[in-house]
């Protein structure tokens, strides 16, 4: 009797809860279609970095995307660097200017998000109220850690960064896995390997991974600098380069300036190995012509370091329900695979693949077969950024050693 009481009781429970889970869906559909309608003829306008033909032709098929659906005007402000932008919002916030605000969307992550936040000048949380919010993949650390700063769903993933390493095949058989195996081939072969001067953002990156791979205690990067010994905890990344630099290219003297001069040195034969922080960017060339097709990309047995950019919306934006929309649709299968394509962009997607519908699964699977692509398996979980103030302490601690 009292078992045949319990079944009953258990049924009568699971039947509320999926009345309340249901109620609770319906009226989250009806908060987002009043926030759709709201969006209708708003314009919103976008803050993003103007530097790159493939970004801005991209964001441009975006703005036609969102004009036929939603009836919404994209206008991408195309910006040099989105510390300004955040610097005036600042000054907006200073002088009171909290409604009507000219800037309704920009593209923000590390120290640029952490001043937002930590001054309120964001709207939110919101990501996690969007519908396609639920196909994150939110076992990346960095689309909940920004730099080592939460997130909590006051920005909305948009991309990842992942530094990956190429080489030539044909000429280099088993490439180094490792830093301390790279400082070893570069002794063995002199003048074939180096990395962009900091601070350049990829010679920047290249010190940390080194810093990650050798660091007795690499949880500490991600504590501000100011929190540890910097001179313990740096110490093996200047003794690496004290080794590699009189074996590196130009003995350490000169640098390349960015990662497309690396490549073209890859491609002449002067280095044996290139890296960048876009998984594509070997794949692109190749089918570019600009690299041979015996070209490989590789990550270190260890994991490399990676990132995510992201997707804010101020306190004072004008259009905030027609931003919302533009960032729902960016989260999209469509928009993700749109850009994922590295003849549009190349942009690794934010969303769990293999939680997707399959209908939506074969967006994505025509990439994995491209020449010198790795899949997100092969690259496996990226390593955490430290936190966003290691940089510039790096960066001059770099400039003060070695740039004298």
């Amino acid at each position: 009797m009292y078992l045949k009481w319990g079944v009953h009781y258990f049924f009568g429970f699971l039947l509320v809860l999926t009345a309340h889970q249901a109620i609770a869906q319906q009226q989250q559909n009806t908060l987002w279609d009043n926030t759709v309608k709201q969006a209708t003829k708003q314009v919103v306008y976008f803050n993003a970095w103007g530097g790159s033909h493939e970004v801005n032709r991209y964001i441009f098929w975006v703005g036609q995307q969102v004009k036929r659906r939603y009836g919404i005007t994209l206008k991408h402000v195309k910006v040099d660097d989105i510390s300004q932008v955040v610097s005036r919002l600042l000054v907006e916030k200073t002088a009171g200017r909290d409604t009507e605000g000219k800037i309704d969307l920009l593209w923000v992550n590390g120290e640029n998000f952490a001043t937002l936040k930590n001054n309120n000048l964001l709207y939110g949380p919101f990501s996690q109220s969007l519908p396609n919010y639920q196909w994150v993949d939110e076992s990346k650390p960095s689309v909940k850690r920004d730099f080592s700063t939460p997130v909590e769903y006051m920005e909305a993933p948009w991309g990842m960064a992942h530094l990956v390493f190429y080489y030539d095949s044909s000429v280099l058989r088993q490439p180094p896995m490792s830093m301390e195996a790279l400082l070893d081939y570069a002794k063995q072969h002199p003048g074939r390997i180096t990395y962009p001067n900091p601070p350049h953002f990829l010679g920047t990156t290249f010190l940390k991974q080194v810093l990650l791979e050798l660091a007795s205690s690499p949880e500490l990067l991600q504590k501000p600098v100011n929190q540890v010994d910097f001179a313990e905890v740096t110490a093996p990344l200047w003794k690496f380069l004290d080794q590699l630099h009189p074996v590196s290219w130009r003995q350490g003297k000169a640098f390349p300036a960015n990662s497309s001069q690396m490549r073209q040195m890859l491609d002449s034969g002067e280095l044996h190995v290139s890296f960048s922080f876009s998984p594509s960017e070997a794949s692109n060339s190749i089918q570019a012509g600009l690299l041979p097709d015996t070209v490989k990309s590789y990550v270190h047995n260890g994991g490399t370091l990676g990132n995510t950019h992201f997707l804010a919306i101020p306190y004072n934006a004008k259009a905030k329900a027609a931003a919302q929309v533009v960032v729902n649709f960016l989260l999209s299968a469509e928009a993700q695979s749109q850009k994922m394509d590295p003849v549009i962009w190349g942009d690794p997607t934010v969303l769990a693949i293999d939680r997707l519908p399959e209908g939506q699964q074969t967006m994505f699977a025509r990439f994995e077969e491209l020449p010198a692509m790795l899949t997100s398996v092969q690259r496996g979980k990226p390593l955490p950024e430290p936190h966003f103030s290691w940089t510039e302490a790096l960066e001059k601690a770099w400039l003060k050693r070695y740039q004298q």
